[in-house]
């Protein structure tokens, strides 16, 4: 789905982004692209991927994810998947999915919270 975009939010320090259901190879790299560039942007401290839409996971997807999360690290800032349904956690795991140090949370409410706890520094993770 070309035509279709990501929004990249910025909610204070904070990046929200929403995969879309059924997301392709191009707009998994154009995320990814959008994410770094916002990071960059608005010196973000933290990014939400909410990945709640998300149905099936391919090797590509989660590979991307992976990375992406990796490189938000490297410019100083926390991930959290959020919203990861108990197949796509199947699958993830069956492709070798690694995701390191990486935050999850059951929704989008608990990944702000998680990451608004840490930049206060009630949290240390």
């Amino acid at each position: 789905m070309a035509s279709e975009r990501i929004s990249v939010i910025k909610l204070h320090e904070l990046l929200l982004v929403t995969v879309p259901p059924d997301p392709g190879d191009e707009l998994i790299s154009s995320l990814q692209e959008q994410v770094l560039e916002a990071m960059a942007r608005h010196d973000a401290k933290g990014l939400v991927l909410d990945i709640s839409t998300v149905q099936t996971l391919d090797s590509f997807f989660a590979r991307t994810v992976a990375e992406t999360v990796q490189m938000v690290a490297l410019m100083g800032g926390r991930t959290v998947l959020a919203g990861m349904r108990a197949n796509v956690a199947v699958t993830a795991t069956q492709l070798g999915l690694t995701i390191g140090k990486t935050l999850t949370a059951l929704n989008v409410d608990q990944a702000l919270d998680m990451l608004n706890a840490m930049s206060s520094g009630a949290c240390r993770v």
